[in-house]
């Protein structure tokens, strides 16, 4: 497949201000259903939340993402989607804070899939507050040609965890996902769009939804813990067809942690490295 040089692209680094405000992380808790108004810094994750997209309307695309320009690559794919992260918490970041991502390109990787070619980027994002480095997490995004049905998925992998929540994907928990990060993506919220246009069989349950669900029954499970780190990796779609299960088994060094889709099949895994508080 044709595409641009791309050592013209890799080690290409931008860098975003934000202010660390508390209402957007109140509306994250009701999401969650959790209470708790009187933390003094984010949850883990909780960057996500912030350093949001502000492109005009008039620069959208047809599927709701902005149209590619700045650390996007002009790659001749037109899909995209979120397909992992590894991320380590460096610092606290308290609420109020003024805060500095720095981003930079790392790798641009050429694969042929299921689906077609594909071509998977990955971003290291670097937060800081004042001098302190925060949060690293190394993002991998996957570009493809089309999306939708590509045919039977195959077998997947099964777990029984431990400790496990059950999650009913209703439509208002993606529409306020979307809208707490600020994402257009038609796939979350417009089912026109998600079953005619990308060929879906439903409504694509944010990949950063599920994350953020992981880390959740962690926290929940080991409230004392310390999150030091966090790593995932999707592995098969889930829709908002049936309801799916976040799941939880101990580890010397924290937990593993996985999303069973409604068919039992593992949907993403990762991995929460922590360490116990003494009180």
């Amino acid at each position: 497949m044709e595409t641009v040089n791309v050592q013209d692209w890799i080690g290409r680094e931008e860098t975003h201000e934000d202010h660390v405000a508390r209402g957007p992380f109140l509306r994250l808790n009701g999401l969650l259903d959790r209470d708790e108004p009187d933390a003094a810094s984010i949850p883990p994750l909780g960057h996500w939340l912030c350093f949001l997209p502000s492109a005009p309307q008039a620069k959208l695309g047809p599927d709701g993402h902005p149209q590619r320009g700045g650390l996007i690559p002009p790659l001749p794919l037109p899909m995209r989607m979120a397909a992992g992260s590894r991320l380590t918490f460096h610092h606290p970041i308290p609420f109020g804070a003024d805060i500095r991502r720095v981003s930079k390109i790392m790798s641009i990787v050429e694969k042929s899939g299921r689906t077609g070619p594909l071509a998977f980027l990955t971003y290291r994002y670097q937060v800081f507050h004042g001098s302190t480095l925060c949060v690293t997490e190394e993002f991998d995004v996957v570009f493809r040609e089309k999306s939708g049905n590509a045919g039977p998925m195959p077998p997947g992998e099964r777990r029984e965890g431990k400790v496990l929540r059950t999650i009913n994907p209703e439509t208002p928990l993606l529409f306020r996902f979307s809208a707490l990060t600020y994402n257009g993506h038609k796939i979350h919220y417009d089912r026109d769009y998600a079953t005619k246009v990308e060929g879906y069989p439903g409504l694509l349950v944010h990949g950063p939804l599920l994350a953020t669900l992981l880390m959740d029954l962690f926290r929940r499970h080991r409230p004392n813990d310390t999150v030091k780190t966090f790593e995932y990796r999707a592995q098969r779609p889930v829709f908002d067809l049936a309801p799916f299960t976040v799941n939880l088994e101990d580890t010397a060094s924290g937990a593993d942690v996985w999303v069973s889709d409604s068919d039992g099949n593992i949907a993403m895994s990762g991995h929460v490295g922590s360490c116990r508080s003494l009180v």
